[in-house]
């Protein structure tokens, strides 16, 4: 069920860091094989032994909170293609993306209730954005699973598709996205992510700087340059 280990951690968020610098890369599709999409944390090799105080909370910050944060700061669109069941973190690491397909058989838990533990992982920073506080809470405090189509009812998926479908409209979204002005998406998920722990006027002083950043690109300029033009834009991600 792709519980997520040490090593699977810190490749992906190695990976989403290359995206970032990659000018090459455009777009991030996160997707899983066989019949999940992530379990959660795999707790297997956590041998059982005596903490001292701040171990937890230094494991939950180096672990899962850099996995969910890395996801939210990549430079580049990341799109989360979920084929089955995510629960605990993978639920909160498909949330965390940009954008969230899912197949008709998805779903999604907030599981750690289920075990007396308290969401981690930014669930708890990443749900009452989406969902609001009320229904946060009822995710949270009964464990019950959602389905995929009460997911994109609530707001937490964009699109819910056939099982055979989601690769293929994965690629197409990621293609899409993939010709688009790389640098003017990035500035935008900036914005928009830092918009919901920001007052109006810093929220806007953020919009102009970002726009004032994004006219030094080569895909701003083409961009007005096609529209006087009256052509298709070619963005080269630059």
């Amino acid at each position: 069920m792709n519980a997520v280990t040490w090593d699977q951690r810190e490749r992906i968020i190695a990976l989403l860091a290359e995206a970032s610098s990659d000018p090459a890369v455009r777009a991030v599709v996160i997707t899983a094989t066989g019949r999940g999409f992530c379990a959660g944390a795999d707790l297997r090799g956590a041998p059982p032994r005596e903490h001292v105080a701040g171990d937890i909370a230094r494991t939950i910050r180096l672990g899962a909170q850099r996995l969910i944060g890395a996801v939210l700061d990549c430079e580049k669109p990341v799109i989360a293609a979920v084929n089955g069941t995510a629960a605990g973190i993978g639920a909160h690491l498909a949330f965390a993306c940009d954008l969230v397909l899912a197949a008709e058989e998805a779903r999604f838990i907030e599981v750690f209730v289920r075990r007396g533990l308290v969401p981690d992982g930014g669930g708890a920073y990443l749900l009452p954005r989406l969902v609001g506080p009320q229904r946060t809470k009822e995710l949270m405090f009964f464990g019950d699973a959602l389905s995929a189509q009460d997911a994109a009812r609530l707001g937490l998926v964009n699109r819910v598709v056939a099982p055979d479908e989601l690769e293929k409209t994965a690629r197409a979204w990621s293609a899409r996205l993939a010709t688009g002005p790389t640098r003017a998406i990035a500035l935008t998920k900036q914005l928009v992510n830092a918009s919901l722990d920001a007052d109006r006027a810093s929220a806007f002083a953020a919009e102009a700087t970002a726009q004032e950043l994004n006219m030094t690109t080569r895909d701003a300029h083409e961009g007005v340059r096609s529209f006087v033009e009256r052509r298709t834009p070619e963005f080269e991600g630059r």
